[in-house]
């Protein structure tokens, strides 16, 4: 095996150690460049300072404002009391006696945010404060959140339900005849396979914890949810909804003058709060700073994760990779799943793995007689599954506004996300291969 392919392994092994063990990304992701680097007999100083951090300034460069929009908006959500008034409106539906439904609850309302277009980096910041309060009321162990986060964040609205306005499911449309509800039996299947299997992975992770004797612990100071109050007055829960309701319809509609834009989207319902909530505010100026701080960890975090993708990209061994994915000796939609989730897996990103699929193997497959929309869907829900490394951008983003650790929640990527999208994919490729042949 080339050395510069070991290199690329070691690293990602690295990373997933130390991760689990406990050590930050902003450590791992630079060392891991250098392991890489030696390996593939590059310079360790131009890697760090070329790809690395190529990497590293265009992901600031593109996501901070909506970073910071985002975190504005959690917190307004917080210290305004709306979030908590949601909550509350919840468990008056679901019962504070009911663990399950609240950990449903969760999954529901992210689910029905990110079928209606809002990315996930936005979902994450609106939930968590919704969440907070739920937790601590029905005594959940916080690192449970996760599990119900992912289930609704990504896998089925990001990559299988018909018509989803994920960029995972929007991006083949742009490389070929295909639709976004291309293949809808067999995203469905896939779907129904990973409801069914988180379902039965809360239940058996709410009686573990039960066992554990774990209990609600309050967050540290700088992360999101931590120091709100949480009791005293609060809005009706329809006003409270009227943000959130306002940043969907920015993300969704075209109006005169206004960009369908995630910063928009967001700035839009920071105002919305301050109008809506502006008496419960004890320090405007105070939220403001705190929700702006809130920004720094996981945007640095991601960026540290993105720069180790770019340095791994730039190697030999990358390259030597997707050409061996051509050659594959197997049924052409099973080696294009395997070809797609060994992409992602590698790099990282479900869209970063499927755009280079979709640049080198899509036009192959096409060439073979298979059905467009049967290489839509199938490399799509493929790109959701073995994405979510512990080097993932968005799984690091995740715990970080969350204010946990890979050794804390990152099993529930793990079962919730990566073994269930895997089971549903394996269960929807004989369904795609019976119906398109």
């Amino acid at each position: 095996m080339d050395l510069s392919v070991i290199g690329i392994v070691l690293s990602l092994a690295f990373i997933v150690i130390l991760a689990l063990r406990g050590w930050h990304i902003i450590v791992i992701a630079p060392l891991a460049v250098i392991i890489v680097s030696i390996l593939s007999n590059m310079n360790i100083m131009e890697t760090l300072t070329g790809p690395y951090m190529k990497g590293f300034t265009n992901y600031a460069g593109k996501f901070y404002l909506v970073f910071l929009a985002g975190s504005l908006f959690g917190k307004f959500m917080e210290d305004g009391q709306a979030a908590r008034s949601i909550a509350d409106g919840i468990l008056k539906v679901t019962g504070r006696d009911s663990p399950m439904r609240v950990m449903l609850s969760i999954s529901v309302v992210t689910l029905c945010l990110t079928y209606g277009g809002v990315n996930l980096w936005v979902v994450i910041f609106a939930v968590i404060p919704i969440a907070r309060p739920l937790f601590k009321e029905t005594n959940l162990s916080w690192h449970l959140f996760m599990a119900a986060f992912i289930f609704g964040a990504a896998s089925i609205t990001m990559t299988m339900l018909p018509g989803t306005p994920s960029i995972q499911n929007i991006m083949p449309t742009k490389y070929m005849a295909s639709t976004a509800y291309a293949a809808p039996l067999v995203g469905l299947t896939g779907a129904a396979v990973v409801i069914v299997f988180n379902i039965f992975y809360f239940r058996y992770i709410l009686r573990k914890s039960k066992e554990r004797g774990e209990v609600y612990e309050e967050p540290a100071a700088g992360v999101l949810g931590a120091g709100v109050p949480v009791s005293g007055p609060m809005p009706n829960v329809w006003f409270s909804l009227v943000p959130p309701l306002i940043v969907l319809l920015l993300l969704n509609i075209d109006l005169p003058y206004v960009k369908r834009d995630a910063v928009v989207a967001l700035t839009g319902g920071v105002v919305a709060c301050i109008i809506l909530f502006w008496k419960y505010y004890a320090n405007i100026v105070d939220t403001l700073c705190k929700g702006a701080l809130n920004t720094v960890v996981p945007i640095v975090n991601t960026c540290a994760d993105v720069g180790y993708g770019m340095a791994v990209a730039a190697t030999t061994g990358f390259k030597l990779v997707s050409s061996w994915l051509l050659t594959l000796p197997m049924n052409p939609v099973v080696s294009l799943a395997i070809a797609t989730n060994i992409m992602a897996a590698i790099t990282g990103s479900a869209s970063g793995g499927l755009g280079i699929i979709m640049e080198t193997l899509v036009p192959k497959y096409l060439a073979l007689g298979l059905n467009p929309n049967l290489i839509h869907r199938i490399a799509t829900m493929s790109c959701g599954a073995f994405d979510a490394m512990p080097h993932n951008g968005a799984v690091i983003t995740m715990l970080a506004v969350a204010g946990l650790t890979h050794k804390e929640a990152y099993k529930h990527f793990f079962f919730g996300h990566v073994i269930a999208d895997t089971i549903g994919l394996i269960l929807a490729l004989p369904v795609g291969i019976w119906i398109y042949g």
